[in-house]
């Protein structure tokens, strides 16, 4: 099984919905660092699984549209709560509709709220 993989950082803001946990319930910031990894026993036919500049390119797209903003104020957050399995998500979503990988395998996008912090979200393609 062959892997990639591509991490930038963010910072954007939201506030937690549907629930009390204090301080999360108001505005704030994090520091997210978004990490992405496509997994396939297949390469394309220059070898790659897939170039790593295409996943950068539109990884910085995606970390463009997000960053300093409001992730609740997002459409793809209408009526959820902006966590981090849900923003890992709609990210992995939003790549994979862009990059189309060779074969099937998995494609994963885990994202880090701070040092210590991680959701992630993973899905078969073909």
């Amino acid at each position: 099984m062959y892997a990639v993989a591509v991490k930038k950082e963010l910072i954007a803001q939201h506030y937690l919905i549907g629930g009390d946990w204090g301080a999360e319930n108001e505005p704030h910031s994090h520091r997210y660092e978004i990490e992405v990894k496509i997994e396939s026993g297949e390469l394309d036919q220059h070898g790659y699984l897939v170039d790593i500049v295409q996943i950068e390119d539109e990884l910085q797209g995606i970390v463009a549209y997000f960053s300093d903003n409001m992730l609740n104020d997002k459409p793809e957050f209408e009526g959820l709560n902006p966590s981090i399995e849900h923003f890992s998500r709609i990210v992995c979503e939003k790549l994979l509709s862009a990059i189309q990988p060779p074969g099937s395998g998995k494609f994963s996008v885990k994202i880090w709220e701070n040092d210590f912090c991680w959701a992630a979200y993973v899905k078969d393609y073909s």
